[in-house]
């Protein structure tokens, strides 16, 4: 900017000497009469003939016609206005003006042609396409021999590119000393001095701008030598400035003045000639951010001293890993506690480290780290030098391509939470057991009385048959109380099938009102609208038990009156609960909701458990949660509890939910008719147990039919093997030793598909892992009844199919 502004001013200066001269050159040749004075004159033959042939624009007009009009025009004129000669003879040069030539300047034009006398004066005529053009106009009467006034001599000179440089040159002026008195940086234009050697020894302002001297707090400087303002001022300002004169070379630097107390953002660079040795300087005072930062960075440092003394001095281990799992960088902790040197488990992967039993955990990990999400508290065990483990708690924070993670030794906390979770096993059990003592030991008691009193000899009919009801209704209650303790304990051998949730929902209600009596108001909320799949895959028995249970219980927790509210919606997500993060999928959610007394605070983490109760002796043995608890988690599912006391209580009960099949829609299955007596039906009576098996064959034989008794799998296979076709149904417990039943009928199965199976057991953990494999299972305890309609609708069915 400042190089275009000397360079406009020169160039000023050259028009305006240009102007000058070219008015001399007009005034030689222009002789002024004076006062009753006649001009010379001479032929109008040689006027025009002189006008013609000059450069100049030139035009004669002629006061003795009418309008003062123009008589001739040379070719330069026409080309200054763009009009022929045709158009302009004839014609008062008036014409030529415009909307902005100046009156003044015409009033100039017409009193010196009214007065016969000559002029100057510049004016703005309009050429013949509409541009204007500014027009200095020389203007001169001239006489004939007798003094009479023949013509008006106009010569033109076209002014305007001089006048457009003017202008520009006057606008870069005003917007240079706009900006230069703007601007809050400081500016200076400054003269050097040199020694005799050449070494910049001093500099003197030359210009200066209002911001000088807020940022320097100098005063008055211009026209100043920089010694005699700051005699302390550093060498290193006069040799930066006066290379910067010497070679053109602009610079930009930061550096600090003792002299002036300040810091300073500095750019510099020559201006005007080499010679004029001046420097333009733009600057900033920095103090202010030259000692923040440098608070800043004695804060880092010490940031940064902190940090490298946490991860020298830490005793857990700190590590820098990649997105691939390598270790980038890690602490001495690594030796203390693992024995690794820290070069043993650089460039290593995370993975060699880790037990290969948490290595599914520790993958897992890592993919949500790579997803960008921080980890909290996920345990592993990582080997150590000498080839043992120890369970480390790691944390870590993903940070563009790696992450950074601390672990903390928790193999003490880990070994007293297994010693804890051992003391409460121990503690469950032995309220378990002691549960179980309690309830069988009053079973035992009716069914041990009822049998001493069935053993005399003078028992009437009707206390016989009295005794004999009590003990098969005792029988029942031990089963249920059997079957219960299973279901809380995930052991029991579930028929999962597909139904409708929403369908087995209203069917309890059915009997809800029974239950609960007529003073609990029942309110029943199922999905409303478009038909919805609500369907689920589980035991529909124990669905059916389990709301029963829930029924029951809030019943009393209600004393008997109330509201209950069961509601069936469907939703994607199971909350949090007991200590197990959230689970998103797709779940068929149960709600029972009673207006009872609620459940204390204390007591919520504990009545899943069995036996916990807190009703009166007699009113409940403390195994319908446990039941419906064990049933939801061996079913995929969860039981939830919300409760506020003296407001109610909610239980929800999550099971996940399946796509409908057409066993649904099958309908139940229809019973066979009741075999004739003496039918004959040959059974394969496979036990191991001795009374069991004994009593089975009695029963069996009492009902007509024909039975062999194989004490084992192998033994049964045998005489499956002798004859094949004797056989119409096998009966075969589940839990024997070699071989055991669900094995046994898989391999009957394969090798004689036309002979169906029955399984019975009391309790299997094969069933309850693995479930029954397709085939019939009869519980025990059961009765002759039960035993003879299953083995009647599996030879049934077998039967129907064959045909």
């Amino acid at each position: 900017m400042d190089a275009e502004t000397e360079r406009l001013r020169r160039r000023e200066r050259e028009l305006e000497a240009r102007v000058a001269m070219l008015e001399a050159e007009r005034r030689d040749g222009l002789r002024l009469p004076e006062p009753g004075q006649r001009t010379s004159a001479a032929s109008a033959d040689l006027l025009f003939t002189a006008a013609e042939k000059t450069r100049m624009p030139q035009i004669i007009t002629d006061p003795n016609l009418p309008d003062n009009p123009i008589v001739f025009a040379n070719r330069a004129f026409q080309n200054l206005c763009g009009y022929d000669a045709a158009e302009l003879i004839g014609r008062n040069c008036r014409f030529l003006q415009g909307p902005g030539t100046d009156p003044a300047e015409v009033a100039k034009v017409r009193d010196a042609i009214a007065g016969r006398r000559d002029v100057v004066v510049e004016i703005l005529n309009y050429h013949r396409d509409g541009r204007p053009f500014r027009n200095e106009l020389y203007i001169s009467p001239v006489f004939d021999p007798d003094g009479r006034l023949r013509y008006f001599f106009a010569s033109q000179l076209d002014v305007t590119r001089f006048r457009t440089a003017e202008g520009v040159l006057a606008e870069s002026e005003a917007r240079y000393r706009a900006l230069f008195n703007a601007v809050d940086s400081g500016f200076c234009i400054v003269e050097m001095r040199f020694d005799a050697e050449g070494r910049a020894v001093d500099y003197r302002f030359v210009e200066v701008n209002p911001a000088f001297e807020a940022q320097t707090g100098l005063r008055d400087a211009a026209g100043r030598w920089m010694t005699e303002l700051a005699p302390g001022h550093e060498r290193f300002w006069f040799d930066t400035y006066g290379e910067v004169a010497r070679t053109g070379r602009a610079v930009r630097f930061e550096s600090g003045a003792v002299a002036l107390g300040r810091w300073y953002d500095v750019h510099a660079l020559r201006v005007g000639e080499p010679e004029q040795h001046r420097v333009a300087i733009l600057f900033n005072d920095i103090t202010d951010r030259r000692r923040l930062e440098g608070h800043l960075k004695a804060a880092a440092q010490e940031q940064a001293d902190e940090r490298d003394m946490v991860w020298r001095a830490s005793r857990d281990l700190f590590a820098i890993c990649g997105r691939d799992g390598v270790f980038r960088k890690v602490n001495a902790a690594w030796t203390e506690m693992l024995g690794w040197e820290p070069d043993d488990v650089v460039g290593g992967r995370f993975h060699a480290f880790v037990h290969p039993e948490d290595l599914g955990r520790a993958a897992r990990a890592f993919e949500r780290v790579g997803s960008g999400v921080a980890l909290d508290d996920i345990d592993v065990r990582v080997r150590q030098r000498d080839g043992r483990y120890r369970w480390i708690s790691w944390n870590a924070i993903p940070r563009g391509d790696h992450f950074y993670a601390a672990g903390r030794d928790v193999n003490e906390r880990r070994a007293l939470e297994e010693q804890l979770r051992q003391s409460q096993k121990l503690e469950a059990v032995g309220q378990l057991t002691g549960g179980v003592a309690h309830d069988f030991n009053n079973l035992l008691t009716v069914i041990k009385s009822s049998t001493d009193l069935l053993k005399r000899p003078d028992l009437a009919e009707e206390r016989r048959q009295r005794y004999v009801g009590a003990i098969s209704d005792t029988v029942d209650r031990a089963a249920k109380l059997t079957a219960q303790l299973l279901a809380f304990a995930r052991r029991q051998a579930l028929r999962p099938e597909t139904f409708a949730a929403d369908r087995a929902v209203a069917a309890v209600s059915d009997m809800v009102g029974t239950l609960t009596g007529a003073r609990v108001h029942v309110e029943l909320d199922l999905p409303r609208g478009e038909p919805q799949d609500l369907h689920v895959s589980a035991d529909p028995s124990q669905f059916d038990t389990a709301l029963v249970n829930l029924v029951v219980n809030a019943r009393d927790a209600m004393e008997g009156e109330g509201r209950l509210r069961i509601r069936l919606c469907r939703t994607d997500t199971i909350p949090s609960v007991r200590a197990h993060p959230p689970r998103r999928g797709d779940f068929v959610a149960v709600s029972i909701s009673d207006t009872g007394a609620g459940i204390a605070p204390e007591n919520l983490e504990r009545i899943f458990e069995p036996f916990f109760t807190t009703k009166v002796v007699g009113q409940g043995t403390g195994l319908g949660l446990s039941q419906v608890f064990g049933f939801a988690k061996q079913s995929g599912g969860e039981i939830l509890v919300e409760s506020e006391p003296g407001q109610g209580t909610t239980f929800t009960l999550y099971l996940p939910r399946v796509a409908a099949d057409a066993a649904d829609a099958a309908g139940p299955v229809a019973e066979p008719e009741a075999l004739a007596e003496g039918h004959g039906t040959c059974v394969l009576i496979v036990e191991d147990n001795l009374d069991v098996g004994a009593f089975a064959q009695q029963a069996l034989r009492e009902l007509g039919y024909a039975t062999v008794w194989a004490k084992d799998a192998v033994e049964a296979l045998v005489e499956i093997e002798r004859a094949p076709s004797r056989f119409e149904v096998v009966f075969s417990d589940v839990v024997m030793p070699g071989m055991n039943g669900v094995e046994l009928a898989t391999e009957i199965r394969r090798r004689y598909p036309a002979i169906p199976v029955v399984l019975t057991s009391g309790y299997s953990d094969v069933l309850a892992a693995e479930g029954t494999h397709g085939f019939d299972l009869l519980r025990k305890p059961y009765s002759v009844t039960d035993l003879s309609r299953v083995l009647r609708r599996a030879a049934h069915d077998t039967g129907a199919r064959d045909r």
